[in-house]
């Protein structure tokens, strides 16, 4: 008791100090990047050095080199995110098959759960006005839109903005204001496949500096969440940056989104509302190697990429900011993981969890504010199944799979250039008795598994076996939300489409399992 009054007086401490004009909770700004690799940043490493607002987001605030997604694919990991629970309690993963990788595509019929309480809402409680600016991957039939789950205000996508197609076997993916599409993807809103022009980023940065404005100007806190996808295949930037990477156009996606967030920051600055504004910057998953080197990132020095339990695939960029609360130049060796947004939101909004369900997110107030460091496991899921444990600097795999020999025959290959024997397998491996353990400090790469005779193997397992076995009884899953598909629920006719001409009619409905190949 004595020890949460005293972390509530520093907290108090912290929000009130730094001369910020507004007393009360400090505005909450969430920047989620689209399959943005841990190696795509120049502070991480990447040799062209064209982040220049991220690089000096990080020396102003403090880097987190061991942060991590909650699952190695977006619908999951957003999910995830906005409720602070894995996806396996969320209802965001498929039972259809052992260990599969499931999100949101347009026939998918289910969404977030109504019973699931996501952060605007209950933000809420606390005078906050939300908005959400890019996709939102949690279900695009209108019970799941985001102004039904706390948000006031979107400005984005259901879905990915993956086509063009022809209205007719399937439909374009619209673009919404608030409650209502206001056009499609390549029909409205363009997207030349070609070049890779396309002007959405600079539409998405607008609407936050709007946003931000408006704010200001009301006096009312505010939580934004900025997730945009520029760095999703097919990857995208506008005119003025096509062609100014030494990446090519992924890397010209890259600075486009970094020269939007220096303009957010920015602009945060001039309205004198940077100091009571916490800010984070992350990504959803790891860098698409299979999309990489023209389409997809750097996940650096780590296994793999997006759809693996592997350090590519989970383990994510990510910057804290808020200046005059968090001291500059800092790096928190800190566990890190995306439901942390959550709980650490909440907490900075001078709110509580909710009490009536399992949160996985922690609160990592006391490590951006006073540096401390907290124990945690990070637990790696796909699908239905934990996949590996990480506490500390070690990691043990309990399955090791990449996707099947079928679809690595075809071309389908998460870990380009990266194979090693027993470890990047394609055949669902299990190591439940005797876990796969590296050490992460001394092997990122997870290229040496540690010999199970040796002194440390056990002495680790041993640790790692009991947080394991009170993580399994605690475990109880939600409904699966990702199981059924049919082509009638797809984007034939979404809200507002009337008004614009652009309803179409959708076939007979036909609902069956989803097919998850990997």
């Amino acid at each position: 008791m004595e020890r949460r009054l005293l972390l509530s007086l520093c907290l108090c401490w912290a929000l009130s100090a730094g001369g910020a004009e507004r007393s009360g909770p400090p505005n909450l700004l969430i920047l989620l990047m689209d399959d943005m690799g841990w190696g795509d940043l120049g502070v991480f490493g990447e040799p062209s050095k064209e982040t220049p607002n991220l690089d000096q987001m990080a020396s102003e605030g403090m880097l987190f080199p061991s942060f991590y997604t909650a699952n190695p694919l977006c619908s999951p990991s957003r999910a995830a995110l906005l409720t602070g629970r894995l996806p396996i309690r969320n209802g965001f993963y498929t039972t259809n098959a052992h260990a599969r990788n499931a999100y949101t595509p347009q026939e998918i019929v289910g969404g977030i759960p109504g019973s699931e309480l996501l952060l605007p809402e209950l933000l809420k409680k606390a005078g906050y006005v939300s908005k959400i600016i890019g996709k939102w991957h949690l279900g695009h039939r209108p019970q799941f839109h985001p102004l039904k789950h706390g948000f006031d205000e979107w400005f984005g996508s259901p879905n990915c903005h993956f086509g063009p197609y022809d209205n007719k076997a399937t439909p374009n993916i619209p673009v919404y204001r608030d409650r209502e599409m206001i056009g499609r993807y390549y029909e409205d809103f363009k997207i030349d496949l070609k070049t890779g022009e396309a002007n959405l980023t600079q539409i998405y940065l607008q609407e936050a500096l709007d946003f931000i404005s408006r704010q200001q100007a009301s006096r009312q806190p505010f939580f934004l969440y900025w997730a945009i996808d520029a760095t999703h295949a097919p990857v995208y930037a506008s005119k003025h940056f096509l062609g100014t990477s030494q990446r090519g156009l992924y890397g010209d996606a890259v600075r486009e989104i970094d020269d939007s967030i220096g303009k957010i920051l920015k602009s945060l600055q001039n309205l004198g509302i940077s100091e009571n504004t916490f800010v984070f910057f992350t990504s959803d998953n790891g860098a698409a190697l299979i999309s990489a080197p023209k389409q997809g990132g750097s996940n650096g020095r780590f296994l793999c990429g997006k759809q693996t339990t592997f350090e590519g695939g989970m383990r994510e960029p990510a910057i804290a900011w808020w200046p005059g609360q968090i001291p500059a130049g800092h790096v928190s060796h800190q566990l890190g993981n995306v439901m942390d947004l959550f709980t650490t939101s909440l907490s900075l909004a001078g709110l509580q969890p909710p009490s009536d369900r399992q949160i996985d997110g922690i609160d990592l107030s006391p490590v951006i504010l006073q540096g401390k460091l907290i124990d945690r496991p990070i637990f790696y899921y796909r699908g239905n199944e934990m996949m590996a444990v990480r506490l500390g600097l070690y990691k043990a795999h309990y399955w090791t799979w990449i996707n099947s020999w079928e679809q690595f025959s075809q071309g389908i290959d998460f870990c380009p250039g990266q194979n090693i024997s027993g470890v990047t397998t394609h055949t669902q491996e299990e190591h439940t008795k005797l876990p796969l353990l590296f050490h992460l400090g001394r092997d990122p790469g997870e290229k040496y598994p540690i010999r199970f005779s040796s002194s440390e193997y056990q002495e680790v397992m041993e640790q790692i076996s009991r947080k394991v076995q009170l993580h399994k009884e605690t475990m109880v899953p939600g409904e699966p939300q990702l199981n059924v598909c049919d082509k009638a629920v797809m984007n034939w006719a979404p809200p507002g489409c009337e008004k614009l001409g652009k309803c179409l009619e959708p076939p007979k409905s036909n609902p069956k399992k989803c097919f998850w190949p990997h």
